[in-house]
């Protein structure tokens, strides 16, 4: 008997020894069940590398690691992300972004109409579901599902020919407060694009598992999530591994597109005052636009910016002045500082904190009892709003993740563990809260 059990033992050991000696020395097999963030504004694709336990956001052919969230379509092709945003000044009715506001909801025709008429393409009821109006060589409608089909095709074709492997599957994040026809929405939208969804996880939940917090002791999270188009706060608890959330609010007319915009009025209403001429050429906006938008990515590390944008004005679209002299193109300079964009967009900062502290009223929390802050979404890199938060809370956030990619990464990190990969991580257990409402501020 003691034999058959020594003989027992050494098996077991030779086998953990194989795996270890496999680990070392043996290349990892590649990964085969990818992470995709599905964002408003922009979307990630992201996978956990067996055996070094790395997180890896796979970038495009430029070396990008996000796209924009933007399908357009032309007489012959249908466009996504950076290519679809090139078309966007030149192809606006038939160039879709945002469709994540529209996806799985149903609205009635008023609604429907008043969150229309922001947006430069067409947008019809039908049934109660919103459809996108699309005029190319022919007319048709095409779902918000579809949309984003073509994206997350564009990011399951971006991670095979990165990791030269046929990919299947796939986990996916989704906003806190989508229910259960949103996301059964945004997994069809997946099915579309030819994978199979292993597990769909909150993105407040996937921005802590990227800080890790599902591995330490913590209690009360905060998640901050201002991206280009919406802002989403939400309040976790975890208790052994399992993520609760207590409490949502946010605004979903508040992100980084309204801070451009401010910028962008201000700049064009100096071009005005300086040349006597306003803005109507669709590529000197555009070119404006470019500009405003990098000036503004680059004030998070700069105190001061200059703008120079070669314009072609043209008085009421003739390429003459009144006074009948042709108009030379002209060279639009302006220096931007910090403070100038702060002041800019002053009562819009803000508004954050509205959900903040109507989350913690709704949790029955103290801003005392938050043990982590979790900034999530590229707008947080603003210099202004960290110091909004911190100030507010007393405490520091935690930036330790670059917040563009946070989501992604916890999504990796969970579809890692979906696949089985080594070394082994906690899962992010999500206990549902049906009772729980998004309050939205505007």
């Amino acid at each position: 008997m003691s034999g058959e059990i020594s003989m027992i033992g050494s098996v077991i050991l030779a086998l953990f020894l194989a795996g270890y000696l496999g680990q070392q020395y043996l290349p990892p097999p590649k990964p085969k069940v990818i992470g995709l963030d599905l964002g408003t504004t922009f979307c990630s694709v992201g996978v956990f590398h067996p055996g070094s336990g790395e997180v890896e956001v796979i970038a495009d052919e430029e070396g990008r690691k996000s796209i924009p969230s933007a399908v357009s379509f032309t007489n012959t092709a249908v466009l996504a992300g950076h290519e679809a945003v090139d078309l966007a000044d030149n192809n606006p009715q038939n160039t879709v972004y945002d469709a994540k506001r529209f996806i799985g909801k149903i609205f009635e025709p008023e609604v429907l109409e008043q969150e229309s008429a922001r947006y430069p393409f067409k947008v019809i009821n039908k049934n109660g579901n919103a459809e996108f109006l699309i005029s190319t060589n022919h007319t048709f409608a095409v779902s918000p599902e579809f949309i984003g089909s073509r994206l997350l095709l564009k990011m399951r074709k971006m991670a095979e020919r990165h990791l030269g492997v046929l990919i299947q599957k796939a986990v996916i994040s989704v906003p806190a407060e989508f229910d259960e026809r949103q996301r059964n929405y945004t997994v069809k939208a997946a099915n579309l694009a030819g994978l199979e969804i292993l597990r769909v996880i909150n993105e407040p939940t996937a921005a802590a598992m990227a800080y890790g917090l599902h591995k330490v002791d913590v209690f009360n999270v905060l998640v901050v999530d201002l991206g280009g188009g919406t802002l989403d706060v939400s309040l976790l608890n975890k208790q052994g591994g399992m993520f609760f959330t207590r409490a949502m609010a946010g605004n979903n007319k508040l992100g980084g597109q309204d801070f451009s915009q401010r910028l962008l009025q201000y700049t064009t209403e100096r071009v005005r005052q300086e040349f006597g001429i306003p803005l109507t050429l669709k590529e000197d906006i555009h070119r404006l636009r470019q500009a405003v938008e990098a000036a503004k990515l680059n004030l998070t590390l700069q105190p001061s910016v200059t703008i120079r944008v070669p314009l072609h004005l043209h008085n009421h679209g003739s390429s003459e002045t009144p006074e009948g002299a042709t108009l030379a193109p002209v060279l639009f300079q302006a220096v931007i500082t910090r403070e100038l964009f702060e002041e800019l967009n002053d009562d819009l900062f803000q508004k954050i904190l509205a959900p903040v502290k109507t989350v913690l009223a709704e949790g029955h929390l103290e801003k005392e009892d938050v043990d982590e802050i979790v900034l999530v979404g590229g707008s947080t890199r603003i210099p202004r709003i960290r110091r909004l938060i911190s100030e507010y809370f007393g405490k520091e956030p935690n930036t330790s993740v670059d917040p563009d990619l946070a989501v992604v990464t916890g999504v990796a990190i969970q579809a890692g563990i979906m696949g089985g990969s080594w070394p082994l991580q906690v899962s992010a257990i999500e206990i549902p809260n049906k009772h729980l409402h998004k309050t939205n501020f505007s």
